[in-house]
């Protein structure tokens, strides 16, 4: 595959190279790892010759407890201190807001370097989930998504997702934490490389299994057959919003790179290779995606995909001036579909009233 950028400013241009888009980046990864960066190797060297069990010892109080330095008590102080001074912290809280009801969480952090990331814990009865970004802003520059329209600034490490993952789990106590979507800022599979490494983190350390957790994509085709053989019981979620390629180029530009057709058979291989369906994403857009004609092409799409369909009532962006489809145009959509035999679910929006709902995710924290 040719991984020239031919414009790194338009997403519908631009060859990929499934991990970097470097080139486009405004910030600098970290000059220093942090210590959940470290895999078990160099964190043995690291610790050298110190006795070999304190190997296991840090590495469990890091990745399955999600403690610091300083809170690892089963090894000497100055050990603690040693870590600390070496390794900054992943994650810098700025703000955390709770909506109205109380079910949703939203935290702003800030990363090393300066950029920030949004991430969102969302409470149910009996268990919790997090959306977790994988990119400081996104360069495929969706229309209608509020993290697209502020641009690309750098790609998240493991460790600044795995510490995303680590206090959600705390804050979620006593429920738990029970699922992670990778549907916050940024798009996943172009940070592919960090991603697998901090799924497999989550599920042998953490403990989450990989059938509790989702992956979305806007559709980078190329990264779908390397996330199907990496990952066959993670699920895959497709941003995919339209179903005829000249309405989806205008909401997903990236589709001018990778149209429809290339999408559907990229499901299919995800379907064959996993035992899987894929789940399609559509922002319910008023006026615009909505109405009987569009659901009639999402029904091909869904059966050639054997797909879910998960209707998203559009939520709000200062970037994007029309408004969602009504709740009774939602009902309406969905019917259209279940009476074709598509599978489908109206999702609920939660933290909506604090900017957390699918999205409204766009660095705004520090300034409210």
């Amino acid at each position: 595959m040719d991984t020239t950028a031919s414009d790194p400013a338009d997403p519908g241009t631009r060859q990929y190279d499934l991990g970097a888009l470097s080139g486009a980046a405004r910030a600098p990864l970290p000059a220093r790892p942090a210590l959940l960066d470290l895999d078990r190797g160099a964190l043995a060297a690291f610790l050298g010759d110190e006795p070999r069990f304190r190997t296991d010892q840090v590495w469990n109080a890091i990745n399955t407890k999600g403690q610091s330095p300083d809170q690892i008590s089963s090894i000497p102080l100055r050990l603690r201190s040693r870590l600390a001074e070496e390794f900054p912290p992943a994650l810098t809280p700025v703000t955390e807001q709770r909506s109205g009801d109380g079910r949703t969480t939203k935290w702003l952090f800030e990363l090393n370097g300066g950029a920030q990331v949004e991430t969102v814990l969302m409470r149910y009865r009996d268990r919790a989930t997090v959306c977790v970004s994988s990119q400081a802003g996104c360069a495929m520059a969706c229309s209608f998504c509020a993290t697209g329209q502020a641009g690309f600034e750098r790609h998240l490490t493991v460790a600044e997702i795995l510490e995303q993952v680590h206090r959600a789990k705390d804050a979620a106590s006593p429920q738990r934490l029970s699922n992670i979507v990778f549907m916050g800022m940024g798009e996943p599979l172009a940070n592919l490389e960090r991603l697998f490494t901090a799924i497999e983190r989550i599920t042998t350390d953490i403990g989450i299994g990989s059938r509790k957790i989702t992956v979305s994509t806007v559709g980078l085709v190329p990264a779908m057959e390397r996330f199907a053989d990496a990952n066959g019981q993670v699920g895959l979620a497709v941003s995919l919003h339209a179903a005829n390629d000249d309405l989806r180029s205008e909401l997903v530009p990236l589709n001018r790179r990778y149209p429809i057709n290339e999408l559907i058979q990229a499901c299919q291989m995800v379907r064959d290779k996993t035992g899987r369906r894929v789940s399609f994403e559509w922002a319910m857009i008023g006026g615009v995606n909505d109405r009987d004609r569009d659901a009639n092409e999402l029904i091909g799409l869904a059966r050639k995909a054997d797909a879910h369909v998960n209707l998203i009532p559009l939520n709000s962006t200062p970037g994007y001036p029309t408004t969602g489809s009504s709740p009774q145009q939602v009902k309406h959509f969905a019917g259209v579909l279940r009476r074709a035999g598509v599978n489908v679910t109206i999702r609920s929006t939660m933290g909506d009233d604090i900017d957390a709902a699918c999205g409204q995710l766009a660095n705004r924290g520090a300034t409210t």
